[in-house]
């Protein structure tokens, strides 16, 4: 038996959000219809609403109501250190630390030749544009530690460094409160490299 097309429609809407299967988007699609309408007008213009009126900003990519961003036009920050993020989820985990008070410029990816991703395809220009214009000392590459994100901090390293601003990585390596005995080779190479005196 088919769902009637409404269901239908929604079950693949819901399906084409990242890590939704068939039988989550089914019940979700259910969970929905048993919403009141209230709720599902409000679910709709949230929606709505973050496609209409947000955007990048023009000077760190990350989104925003306004441009430039809030980060970007706090002049309490440090304006010398730009801390380079994937996405903008990064940002926000970076400012629930509360600890960075710098910059941000958000890529919106990374470097993939499986994908087909070049670095006319991320947000590289726009980082080299502002570190000409700009008085930054320090760029902080915060790529995650995967392949990918190796290759691009890699890459923005062999592009920046030549201008003599200094470039540097996160640290990687064992998590807080886990066991050596556990941890991959790779994790404990990178907690090795990443020492520090104490």
């Amino acid at each position: 038996m088919q769902y009637p097309e409404p269901i239908a429609r929604l079950i693949d809407s819901y399906m084409k959000l990242p890590g939704i299967g068939a039988k989550t988007a089914a019940r979700l699609a259910f969970f929905s219809m048993d919403m009141e309408e209230e709720a599902v007008m409000n679910f709709a213009n949230a929606l709505i609403s973050c496609k209409r009126d947000l955007r990048m900003c023009s000077v760190c990519g990350n989104i925003t109501q306004e441009d430039p961003c809030e980060i970007c036009r706090d002049t309490t920050r440090d304006h010398t250190k730009v801390l380079v993020v994937e996405d903008s989820r990064d940002v926000m985990s970076m400012e629930r630390m509360r600890e960075f008070r710098g910059m941000y410029h958000v890529l919106h990816g990374v470097l993939s030749p499986m994908e087909g991703t070049g670095p006319e395809d991320i947000n590289i220009a726009t980082l080299i544009k502002r570190l000409q214009e700009a008085e930054i000392e320090e760029v902080i590459i915060a790529t995650n530690a995967t392949a990918e994100g190796e290759a691009t901090a890699m890459y923005l390293s062999r592009l920046i460094k030549p201008s003599g601003i200094k470039v540097t990585r996160l640290a990687h390596g064992l998590a807080v409160g886990s066991d050596i005995e556990y941890a991959d080779e790779m994790t404990l190479f990178r907690a090795i490299e990443g020492r520090r005196e104490l």
